[in-house]
């Protein structure tokens, strides 16, 4: 009985500790489950205010970007440029619109996509420049055979997707700073270098891979494939494309003011000749177009000589009288016309020349110029030697011409925006040229610079107000402007507006980028990302 009551009573404790141990265990899983809670519900909170704040942030990105829109569609000067407005970053605030009193802050910058090099557009010879501006060596083969892959892949739709060109590596698309990451974890062995050429070195499975550790730029960051530019001359008119238009068309061409503006370029028949010549690639071309075309002088060769009267105008020799020198403008050194009716090309005026059938006063006066400059006609061929344009004449129309139809053309560089190190990759260009352009634009403008008649916000520096004030350049001589022309504007319709709402330490919570195309009455977005 006595042990019977000992073990209940030890039974008894044991309970009681068992109880005691439940219980702090309860506790504690009941204090771990109620900290779990709370932290959940911390977690939940502050990912409400997370996402709040990204809203809100994201609609104040917004809005600096729907402002944007509405400056550049007041931007109304025929130029772009640096210097105006649209081209300083800019900064606002709206209203909270959740927390009464409180302003969120944004800041926006517009990039203009001219001052880049268009993927979609450029030739073999452009991209090489470009990659070897972003550390590749063009003299290297495989520089070369990048180019031609990237050409071959025409068009892209971002230029991201260069990406997928053979031979394309990630510090020459992205930059070095990102290709540090890129060589700390290459372990292939597939891919080690095998030669360095000009801090590239290539590697065993045909790509070059960057080893210099200076920041380089990529091609993210000097490409594109949204530039754009209207079809029209600095006044709004429309383009004449040479290789389509009527000879009436081409006779309304006038050279641009302070290039003999308001001056008819082509006569009819100098138009007429020039439709026969024509399918132009490139604007230097132009100043290749005889005066005299093939078919025009097939029909009059048998109408010309370059003898006195009484020679014979058919062998293409000159007699010994035309030794002593052109003759004056307008008049000849002796007989115009021989006895058989011939017209001596030699000694005839300009209304004698105009006697032959398809010949009219401005075809006469550009062969009448050209012997006063040059001298006689060695025999009756070298006529075609005659030139449709002077230099002058190709300066002051490039403004107001066309290769191509269409409202708009692509793929060219801003020279009021472009840098200079992208200026120095197009043809005929060098770094020297490239900064006598910079210099120029960056100036302070002379007194009569018709810059500030355009609009009535404060432009600074001088920029272009068309491709014809290039020649203006002691550096820019006649050949680097025939060269550089085709590839270059002084305005743009087609703009990267990056938009950010940043938090009152200037943390930026969210960003809005957008790709605009203004070449119509109205502003299209074509490119849309928002993070």
């Amino acid at each position: 009985m006595r042990f019977t009551k000992r073990f209940s009573y030890i039974f008894y404790k044991e309970q009681r500790g068992l109880s005691l141990v439940s219980t702090l265990w309860i506790l504690t899983i009941l204090s771990i489950l109620a900290a779990q809670l709370l932290y959940s519900i911390h977690i939940e909170q502050r990912t409400q205010r997370n996402f709040l704040d990204r809203a809100k942030f994201h609609y104040a990105a917004r809005a600096g970007f729907e402002w944007t829109l509405a400056v550049m569609r007041t931007d109304q000067t025929p130029f772009d440029s640096l210097g105006e407005t649209w081209a300083e970053p800019i900064e606002g605030q709206v209203d909270d619109g959740v927390q009464v009193g409180n302003f969120l802050n944004y800041q926006v910058t517009i990039t203009d996509e001219a001052s880049k090099v268009n993927i979609n557009t450029a030739d073999g010879g452009l991209i090489s420049n470009l990659l070897a501006q972003v550390g590749a060596s063009p003299d290297e083969p495989l520089t070369q055979e990048l180019a031609n892959n990237i050409v071959e892949g025409q068009p892209y739709r971002t230029v991201r997707d260069l990406a997928r060109v053979e031979g394309m590596t990630s510090e020459i698309l992205y930059g070095t700073q990102q290709m540090a990451a890129f060589t700390q974890g290459a372990t292939n062995t597939q891919s080690a270098p095998i030669g360095t050429v000009d801090g590239l070195s290539t590697t065993a499975g045909g790509s070059l891979q960057a080893t210099q550790t200076e920041a380089q730029p990529g091609l993210v960051d000097l490409a594109t494939i949204y530039s754009l530019d209207a079809s029209t001359d600095p006044n709004g008119e429309a383009l004449v494309n040479i290789n389509t238009a009527d000879a009436e068309q081409l006779t309304q061409i006038e050279t641009q003011p302070g290039q003999g503006g308001g001056q008819p370029v082509f006569s009819q028949a100098e138009a007429e000749s020039l439709i026969q010549q024509r399918e132009f690639d490139r604007f230097a071309a132009l100043m290749d177009v005889q005066a005299v075309s093939d078919e025009l002088f097939n029909n009059i060769r048998n109408q010309i000589t370059t003898e006195d009267s009484g020679g014979n105008g058919d062998d293409g020799e000159t007699n010994n009288s035309q030794e002593n020198g052109p003759p004056r403008q307008g008049g000849g050194q002796g007989p115009q016309q021989g006895e058989d009716g011939q017209v001596n090309i030699n000694t005839a005026d300009v209304e004698t020349l105009q006697s032959l059938q398809g010949i009219d006063e401005g075809i006469a006066q550009r062969i009448v110029e050209h012997r006063d400059s040059q001298g006689f006609f060695q025999n009756i061929d070298a006529i075609q030697d005659v030139k449709m344009l002077t230099q002058q004449e190709f300066i002051g129309i490039v403004d107001k011409i066309t290769l191509e139809d269409g409202e708009t053309r692509s793929g060219l560089i801003n020279i009021n925006t472009a840098p200079a190190g992208i200026l120095a990759l197009l043809p005929g260009m060098d770094s020297q040229k490239a900064q006598a352009i910079v210099e120029r634009r960056e100036q302070d403008p002379p007194d009569d610079a018709p810059v500030q008649n355009y609009t009535d916000e404060e432009i600074t520096g001088n920029p272009f107000t068309n491709i014809s004030e290039l020649s203006d350049l002691q550096e820019i001589n006649f050949e680097t402007f025939r060269e550089v022309v085709d590839s270059v504007t002084y305005r743009s319709h087609g703009y990267r507006i990056e938009a950010n709402g940043v938090d009152a330490a200037g943390k930026v919570i969210s960003t809005c980028i957008g790709i605009i195309d203004r070449t119509g009455d109205q502003v299209v977005v074509q490119y849309w990302r928002q993070d």
